[in-house]
């Protein structure tokens, strides 16, 4: 079976419907494309009743802000951008439209979600069989680090949706064992990561074997504007759900810095903290993977217990290591940004930024590990003197305040 032919990545462009409204509710205020209102069940959605035991089945009661107002549109076919924080409901909303959109008689592809991690993929897999598993639905995650043979052994089978990392999904397709003529559906979560150097290049290339009556879904926590601009090339008159960027800091979450003069006293202020991280579970965050290598050693060697996690070990490493975690085996985890978006565990309500992250948007990813879809949760961060400056930036930049640690931390966590 031929792969379809590469299709130009500039498709003509609808005219754009104009005027924004801002819908107070849920205290986030989204900048919305005129005429969406929020559905505040999901019985009125008009989703398949078997796909609606699925949801209720898996714990959901009602839907989150951002799902009240993207569910209806993606239903209904058209492109969205959907922005909305960490930790309310992004992966589970891409889930449930998918398990909706998709024609479970015919063993085709027909929907393709695309992440920038591994870890992020697979669990995308997991929420849509476990949403869809009423309805009975096949979906895979195409991932780096697995078995070539699995993917094509399983995509030959056949299965309704593909979660994936570009570069293997990119690999399916060339090979002709993905095929691609029956996806109707194209879905880049945290898009912003997506589209910015590392992966461009490879979601048009993926972009180009797609079919030309194509809906697209863009989902993120942060879109800066220039990944705004440049979904003109892809989208047609997408229906536009954002969130002020001062709406982005994380409600629930209280973030606190410590000033450590030297890179050295780091090490002796996360030792003094120990005890306060295995109260609940935490992440570490480092901006190296050589760094993660190095803190867990020296952790190790102190006699202090941690796994760690970063985008050099080997995938049944990270799998294991991710098991552990979620299982809680496991309390503290050192790691670097490859674990920073859109992971759930429930139990982790204390993130540590050892190292401040090297941009702003990092910043919200790393400390929505805490908190998510509403619990409390607490940020610490390790600040020397010439981190200050980077500090008071990320403060205005989320209209956010961040305070020095007080003594009883442990008490808010």
């Amino acid at each position: 079976m031929a792969a379809a032919a590469p299709r130009s990545v500039v498709p003509p462009n609808r005219t754009r419907r104009g005027g924004g409204i801002a819908a107070q509710d849920d205290k986030f205020e989204f900048e919305t494309t005129e005429g969406v209102e929020p559905i505040l069940s999901f019985d009125q959605m008009g989703i398949k009743d078997d796909l609606l035991r699925g949801i209720y089945g898996y714990g959901f009661e009602k839907p989150s802000a951002i799902q009240q107002r993207a569910v209806r549109p993606i239903i209904e076919g058209r492109d969205v951008i959907a922005q909305a924080q960490s930790g309310t409901g992004k992966t589970s909303m891409i889930a449930l439209t998918v398990c909706q959109l998709v024609d479970t008689s015919t063993r085709e592809v027909q929907a393709l979600i695309l992440s920038p991690t591994r870890e992020l993929a697979a669990q995308t897999e997991k929420v849509i069989l476990a949403i869809g598993s009423y309805i009975n639905i096949q979906a895979h995650a195409c991932i780096g680090g697995k078995s070539v043979g699995e993917d094509i052994r399983q995509l030959e089978y056949g299965v309704h949706v593909v979660s994936g990392t570009p570069g293997r999904v990119c690999d399916m397709i060339k090979r002709r064992t993905l095929r691609t003529r029956a996806i109707k559906l194209l879905v880049l979560d945290e898009s912003d990561e997506m589209l910015s150097r590392g992966f461009k290049d490879q979601i048009y290339d993926v972009y180009r074997y797609l079919p030309p009556e194509l809906q697209v879904c863009l989902i993120s926590a942060t879109l800066p504007h220039e990944i705004l601009e440049m979904t003109s090339k892809f989208m047609t008159d997408p229906v536009k759900i954002l969130v002020k960027r001062d709406e982005l800091t994380l409600e629930g979450i209280k973030q606190f810095f410590v000033a450590v003069e030297r890179e050295e006293w780091k090490f002796d202020t996360l030792c003094d903290l120990y005890d306060t991280l295995t109260i609940t579970q935490a992440v570490i965050f480092c901006n190296t993977k050589r760094k993660v290598d190095w803190l867990t050693e020296k952790m190790r060697s102190n006699n202090f217990t941690v796994s760690s996690m970063h985008g050099d070990m080997p995938q049944k490493e990270r799998d294991a290591i991710m098991g552990e975690f979620r299982d809680g085996t496991t309390r503290v985890l050192i790691t670097t940004d490859v674990w920073a978006r859109g992971l759930d565990v429930q139990q982790v309500s204390l993130v540590i930024n050892y190292d401040l992250p090297n941009n702003r948007e990092l910043y919200i990813h790393r400390i929505g590990r805490s908190g998510r879809f509403g619990r409390k949760g607490v940020a610490i961060n390790f600040v020397k003197s010439d981190d200050i400056k980077i500090l008071r930036d990320i403060e205005q930049y989320y209209s956010t305040q961040i305070d020095e640690m007080p003594m009883n931390v442990a008490d808010l966590i």
